[in-house]
This record gives structure tokens, C-alpha cells and sequence, in this order.
């Protein structure tokens, strides 16, 4: 890349393999069925989570969008974490497209509903009221410095949702970061879901697209969603291809981008004026905060680390800043983070 940018893992760059397989890549008509290339990354997909059928789509929020539009009707209620990014950053789209309404319930430090509240929130059977349709959960949880939940925490949901006939859709946009930090296998991160989406973008590298998985009734409904969210690609094979390399080449590697937020937040963590917790990151996001008497606010920081440093982080309120580590950041990077915060601070 031709610059260190931390502000997220989607600013990531293709990998050369995923250029050449771009290159290369067999194609078709997806919207008919026949892009090969699709075909094989959407059964790939769905093998790797453990479910009958996938669908590719252009972005995480489009495939959550298509999830719930799949699952509920307008006037239907969905139960979901309050600091959930699909309640938070994905513009209102269930309320906007979907005439869904959403019911957000609060999360412990690592953005887990409890599911005897989650139990609690589901409307009773009376015109007066929405009908309880569905319950939205996320793995990694970014609020919660992208906290890695656990298989058993999505069984308990589960059970709450069964007893009541609710679907569970999992946003998943950094699965694989959870099954690395976790070491599980993310078919037990899904078991307990009716659907689920995983990102290719993020930091498994690919230049786009996400993956949507279910049982193949679910998913040949999601189809007709994606369709009508204008989603349904041609020759969708030259981006497939590199999302197939994604899966079966970026996983096992995520484990470097865990170890070097960990470093880097153990170096930020030793700045004066700066507070991070090292000990809450586990997988690749790190948040910190400028302490209230530091002279300069989130901004300020985030617009000279770019001008003095050319080094990109993203800012996430007046005290609150946000890195990311992926495939383009090594240890020099981070280290260079870290000397420039220190130095920026220094000098203010």
C-alpha cells in the first residue's frame, strides 16, 4: 500500500495471488446461475460455516439487509445489541427498506444481550404491538474492541429465540477474526443461527464482497431480497475469485493481526494522555481514548498523524480514536503508530 492506514481493515489492497486469480477467473451470468467462479465461492462459503447454501453479495450490509428482509415483514421487531453495527452504522436500512422496527437491548463489555432480557423482549400477542420476528447477533462485537463471543453464548440465544419461534441472523463480518482469536471452528460459531454473513473485505483482503449463508430455502428467498436491492451481478467471477483465494489462503494468518493490536495497544497503553486496554484485545481493533486534560481532542490527533506522519487512523469522537491491524500493517507499522502518538503528544 502507499501509506500505513489503520483507520480499518477494508482500506486493504488484493493480494498479488488475488490479482492473478482475478486475471484468470471462469465467468458467467451470475443473476442466471451460471458464473462458475460464484458458484464455487458460495458453496465454499456455506461448507466453511456449516450451512446448505450461500449467496454473494456486494457488502456485509446488503447481506445483513437481505437477512432480516428474508426473515421479517414490514412491522415486524428485531431484538438487537444497542451498540450492534447494524443498529448503529448500517443506515437504518432494516426501518428505511424494511419497514422493520428495531427493539436494542443493552450488552456487557463484550456486547453480549442476556438472553433472559432477550427472552423478556419479545411482544406478547396483541394488535397494539409489533410482532417479535427476530433476533440480531455479531461476532467479532466491534464496540467491544471487536470482541471474539463463544459458541455457547449463541446456544443460549438460540434457545430464548426457539421458545418463542424467532429467527437468529448472525453478522458476522469478522467470523474468522472470532474463530482464530476463539481457536473454533466456525461452524460452532454458526450452529446456533438460522443465517449468517462473514465479510471478504475486512481482513481477509479481497478488494469486495461478502458471503450470505443459510439452508437453501432461506437463501433462494435472499436471492430474490438481493435482487431487489439491486445486487444481482453479471460477470460477478472476477471479484468471486478473490474471495475464494481469501478463504483459502487469509484465514490462518488473521493470528498476526491479533498479536501486532496487541502490541499495539500495549504500546499506546504506556503514552501518558492516552488510554487503551491491552487486555480487552483480542482480535485485530483497538480503540483508545485521549485522557480529558490531554490538549489536543480526536481530531486534532487524527489530522496530524496524517499530515506530520502519513499514518491514517480513524477517529471516533472527540477523546476516542479507533486502529485497525491487517495484511498491509507489520510491526514497523505499528511501531511507527505508536512513535508518532507519543511524539504528537509530546509536542502539544
Amino acid at each position: 500500500m502507499d501509506r500505513i492506514d489503520f483507520r480499518s481493515d477494508t482500506v486493504t489492497w488484493p493480494t498479488p495471488a488475488m490479482r492473478e486469480a482475478m486475471r484468470s477467473a471462469r465467468v458467467g451470468d451470475d443473476v442466471y446461475g451460471e458464473d462458475p467462479t460464484v458458484n464455487e465461492l458460495e458453496e465454499t462459503a456455506a461448507a466453511r460455516l456449516g450451512k446448505e447454501a450461500g449467496l454473494f453479495v456486494a457488502s456485509g450490509t446488503m447481506g445483513n439487509l437481505a437477512a432480516i428482509l428474508t426473515h421479517a415483514q414490514r412491522g415486524d421487531e428485531a431484538i438487537l445489541g444497542a451498540d450492534a453495527h447494524v443498529f448503529m452504522w448500517e443506515p437504518g436500512g432494516l426501518t428505511a427498506l424494511g419497514g422493520i422496527v428495531p427493539r436494542p437491548l443493552p450488552t456487557d463489555g463484550q456486547g453480549r444481550m442476556d438472553p433472559a432480557e432477550v427472552e423478556a423482549a419479545v411482544r406478547p400477542d396483541d394488535p397494539h404491538l409489533p410482532r417479535s420476528r427476530l433476533v440480531l447477533v455479531e461476532n467479532t462485537y466491534l464496540a467491544r474492541n471487536g470482541a471474539p463471543l463463544a459458541p455457547e453464548y449463541f446456544d443460549a440465544i438460540r434457545k430464548a429465540a426457539d421458545r418463542h419461534g424467532l429467527a437468529v441472523h448472525l453478522d458476522g463480518a469478522r467470523l474468522f477474526n472470532a474463530a482464530v482469536a476463539l481457536g473454533a471452528d466456525p461452524r460452532d460459531l454458526t450452529r446456533s443461527v438460522d443465517s449468517a454473513t462473514f465479510c471478504l473485505s475486512k481482513g481477509l483482503c479481497a478488494p469486495v464482497g461478502s458471503v450470505l449463508c443459510g439452508s437453501r430455502k432461506f437463501v433462494h428467498q435472499a436471492r430474490r431480497v438481493r435482487k431487489t436491492l439491486g445486487g444481482g451481478m453479471r460477470q460477478a467471477g472476477v471479484i468471486a475469485a478473490a474471495g475464494l483465494v481469501a478463504l483459502k489462503e487469509m484465514v490462518p494468518r488473521l493470528a498476526e493481526d491479533h498479536t501486532r493490536a496487541r502490541r499495539l495497544a500495549d504500546g499506546l497503553a504506556r503514552i501518558p494522555g492516552v488510554i487503551a486496554e491491552p487486555e480487552t484485545v483480542r482480535t485485530n481493533v483497538v480503540f483508545f481514548n485521549l485522557a480529558l486534560d490531554c490538549p489536543l481532542d480526536g481530531n486534532a490527533l487524527v489530522r496530524r498523524l496524517r499530515e506530520e506522519f502519513r499514518i491514517w487512523v480513524g477517529g471516533e469522537g472527540r477523546k476516542r480514536l479507533r486502529a485497525v491491524t491487517h495484511y498491509w500493517v507489520g510491526d514497523k507499522e505499528v511501531d511507527a503508530l505508536v512513535e508518532a502518538v507519543r511524539k504528537t503528544l509530546a509536542s502539544a
